[in-house]
């Protein structure tokens, strides 16, 4: 839903809609807005000195939630409001920076200028949309006369400002992106890119066949290459935070309440004519659906009530994957994909004669009595179904090994069979179903999430261990209170994410702005609360050279194996005669082969990422041997067999498309690049955690 409302009962209907862009441009830019939420106290942060209030952004992130429900018919879930809270501070961080650009640079749009847009015979889309017909025609005169009726002004004024915030970003980007260019040499190489074709022979001299034992190097050999090259060893700033979490999982007591919520409504139902699916319509989690199923997609507590219900019942509630279920049963099917149902104890753990033995002992107690769900519990090898009483539950045919599968489809029901042998060990098997219908159902499902009650006691949890660890210590209040200390691996400022716990613009900030063994108070994730330590802090630097011995040991092998490489293809090349076929003859070790025909921008997949190659073999002379040529792993010699000539009559029938492209490449790139220098360069302060974090 955008900021226009719907304009009812007018003739003719007039709606406007506008974007998310419109919506956030009116909610910063207002002048007034503050005249209706009050001073400028509560500030979630500012923009070089653009203050941005905690009503103007809830505000925002309310008219975002708006509209992405109304593009997705969904709201935005409880897990993800941390990254869409971001997501809008960057949206409003970057409207106003752009506003800020309009002024500067003294940007304006006239009047006249947008009722050129309003009056013009192609207007924008969100005016004209309600006045095109079923074949696309769009009804100019039905639409000016909706222009023009005094009872749309209100609208009309508001689409005026979404306008004019249009023309005003459009000048700004025609403004920044005037110098961006592509001249005719760019769009001459773009055009032999796609549309030479090569076929090339080449002979490969890999330095991975050279040893590293004939590789003789010097201390100084090691030094001048760290010297040289002290810009592959820059260390960022980089941070490690020991952390606990209290994850936000539903308890006892909500799993208890949306049962009670369901037997409600099943209560309710006893004495109601709504349909089951009005009710799935109204209460249900999950959207409406009538689906035809095997016993293998109920929960286990279903079976029973499934196999004993009559058309029409409505069995449950049921604990299910999901949460809770109501089934409105209509019936079943035949099916010819069988199912069936058993419990296994799986008997391994010493050599194959003790296994028999053991099996056949706990074969012989179960034949004599003993309950097969406690014996499972207490011996079997397979802790998935074990802790289940041995239960694997429903399954069809191609789940379980060949020679399991046989002996449960061939059983029958309720007989404990004999040890069976597989490359797992000694099955005791016990069949304890079998079907071959499908369940016609309609379902309401209530999912079970964690209640704001519980969250609170979660939040209040943390509150306290954050509160005693500062005071004491973090390692010891986690030790007595049982709490497990998890660590992340060093992380950067700039990091997307941080390693284990994920997004979390609140804890880089925390980790950056504080020092060591600071604790912070409970920061929400989409894990839960997390009570974060700094436990490293590593300065930004270089590494010293002894840090890197080994890694630059390891590149000047790797160079001086270059070449060595080098001086052999330049050796080979002088022995061939211009015949690469005669490499192996030299040195058996030399790989010889074609890349088959492609393209530059399309290379052969052998020479996919070799760009040396690519590049050289546009313009090496025809079927001649080149000097040797750098790879990634070694030198090539390259023979080109095939290049298609430049077609100038193609190029000036394509160029003008393709310089529009490279155009619009460029000027993406440009405009991001822009955007991020000025986001990089302003003075923003980010106050959201203080009104966040929970």
């Amino acid at each position: 839903m955008g900021m226009m409302s719907k304009m009812r009962s007018l003739t003719p209907i007039f709606i406007i809609g506008t974007g998310a862009f419109f919506a956030l441009f009116m909610i910063v830019s207002n002048s007034d807005i503050m005249e209706v939420f009050g001073a400028r106290s509560n500030n979630v942060g500012s923009i070089n000195g653009k203050e941005i209030s905690y009503q103007e952004f809830t505000k925002a992130i309310d008219t975002q939630k708006e509209n992405q429900k109304a593009q997705t018919g969904k709201d935005v879930s409880d897990d993800n409001m941390d990254q869409f809270r971001d997501q809008v501070w960057d949206a409003v961080v970057t409207q106003t920076l752009l506003e800020q650009q309009i002024k500067k640079l003294g940007i304006t749009v006239t009047d006249q200028e947008i009722k050129d847009v309003i009056m013009s015979d192609n207007p924008p889309q969100f005016l004209k949309q309600n006045f095109v017909d079923s074949t696309g025609k769009f009804n100019k005169q039905l639409y000016m006369n909706a222009i023009l009726d005094p009872r749309n002004a209100k609208p009309l004024i508001q689409a005026e400002d979404y306008i004019r915030q249009t023309l005003l970003n459009q000048k700004l980007q025609s403004m920044i992106l005037a110098s961006v260019n592509v001249g005719e040499a760019e769009v001459r190489k773009e055009f032999i890119n796609q549309n030479t074709k090569i076929n090339a022979q080449y002979a490969f001299v890999g330095i991975n066949q050279i040893p590293d034992s004939v590789i003789k190097y010097t201390d100084d050999d090691l030094k001048n290459y760290y010297n040289n090259n002290l810009d592959k060893f820059q260390i960022k700033s980089q941070r490690k935070l020991k952390y606990v979490v209290f994850p936000n999982i539903a308890s006892a007591d909500d799993s208890a309440i949306v049962k009670s919520t369901l037997q409600s409504i099943l209560d309710e139902m006893k004495n109601d004519t709504t349909s089951f699916k009005t009710l799935v319509t109204t209460y249900s989690s999950v959207p409406y659906s009538k689906d035809t199923l095997g016993l293998n997609a109920f929960p286990p507590e279903a079976d029973n009530l499934l196999l004993n219900a009559k058309p029409g019942d409505i069995l449950g509630p049921v604990a299910s994957r999901q949460g809770y279920a109501l089934y409105h049963f209509l019936g079943s099917v035949p099916s010819n994909q069988p199912l069936v149902r058993a419990s296994h104890i799986l008997i391994n753990g010493g050599d194959d004669k003790q296994n028999y033995d053991n099996a056949m002992k706990v074969y012989d107690e179960l034949k004599a009595g003993a309950d097969f769900a406690k014996v499972a519990e207490q011996v079997s090898k397979d802790p998935g179904s074990a802790r289940n009483g041995g239960d694997l539950g429903w399954f069809g045919k191609g789940q379980m090994i060949p020679e399991f599968e046989k002996a449960v489809f061939s059983g029958k029901i309720g007989e404990i069979q004999k040890p069976l042998k597989t490359n797992f060990g000694y099955h005791i098997i016990k069949v304890t179903g079998k079907s071959d219908k499908k369940y016609i159902v309609e379902q309401l499902i209530n999912t079970i999430t964690p209640s704001a009650s519980t969250k609170d006691n979660n939040l209040s949890k943390a509150k306290d261990f954050a509160y005693i660890a500062n005071k004491d210590s973090f390692e010891k209040e986690a030790q007595l209170m049982n709490y497990k200390i998890l660590e992340t691996p060093p992380f950067t400022k700039d990091a997307n994410s941080i390693p284990g716990i994920g997004a979390s613009t609140y804890l880089l900030d925390f980790a950056f702005k504080n020092s060591l063994n600071s604790i912070s108070d409970p920061i929400h994730t989409q894990e839960g609360f997390i009570v974060a330590k700094i436990s490293g802090v590593i300065q930004e630097g270089v590494k010293s050279f002894d840090e890197v011995r080994g890694f630059v040991k390891s590149m000047v092998i790797r160079e001086k194996k270059f070449e060595i490489a080098k001086k052999e293809a330049e050796s080979i090349k002088n022995q061939i005669g211009g015949d690469l076929t005669k490499a192996p003859s030299i040195d058996p070790k030399i790989k010889v082969d074609t890349t088959g025909q492609y393209t530059p921008n399309t290379p052969a997949q052998s020479i996919s990422f070799e760009y040396n190659f690519v590049a050289k073999s546009k313009t090496l002379k025809l079927n001649t041997v080149s000097e040797p040529i750098k790879g990634s792993s070694g030198y090539y010699l390259i023979k080109v067999l095939y290049r298609t000539p430049f077609d100038s009559t193609a190029f000036e029938n394509q160029k003008s498309a393709i310089r529009q492209n490279l155009l619009q490449a460029k000027r993406n790139i440009f405009l991001s690049e822009w955007l991020a220098n000025l986001k990089k360069n302003a003075e923003i302060t980010d106050n959201r955690q203080k009104f966040f974090n929970q």
